[in-house]
């Protein structure tokens, strides 16, 4: 298939075309909530920036969500010792992350003056790793779910 999305798009046909059905779902669900958005203005007056920001959410939740969902992340995992491996590596994943945005975080905005910024800091990047490590074990558990019930 040829498409300038061909990037973001995995090798496997049948991931690469469920992806394909998340993005024209996220894509009709993003014109129907600008629809809604536009009805909306004639009765109260948004900024233009929370359109925006709703609009993208919309869109980027539901893809998002919707490939967390479906179980198609973890192919391989079918096994209870292919699952309890892949779980070290989203560990091992999630630790090198929340360092690295940790470090990352330090390094645009700077050191943290006081002892409430260390932990504003901290907690940003914990919470960060945290909804990646939950994200991931999600697509994993359910994943290892639907690979278990095809064999």
């Amino acid at each position: 298939m040829r498409t300038w999305l061909a990037f973001l798009l995995p090798k496997d046909e049948y991931k690469r075309n469920r992806i394909i059905y998340f993005f024209a779902e996220g894509g009709i669900l993003l014109f129907l909530s600008l629809i809604i958005m536009i009805v909306i203005h004639n009765f109260i007056t948004l900024p233009v920036e929370l359109v925006m920001l709703i609009a993208v959410v919309v869109f980027s939740f539901y893809v998002f969500g919707r490939y967390i969902f479906s179980g198609i992340e973890y192919a391989d995992v079918a096994t209870e010792k292919a699952y309890k491996k892949e779980i070290k590596n989203i560990l091992v994943k999630t630790s090198i992350f929340l360092l690295l945005f940790f470090i990352g975080t330090i390094m645009i905005i700077g050191l943290p003056s006081s002892i409430h910024n260390w932990f504003d800091t901290l907690f940003l990047a914990i919470l960060t790793g945290f909804l990646w490590f939950i994200t991931s074990f999600v697509s994993l558990k359910r994943s290892y779910k639907k690979n278990k019930e095809l064999l």
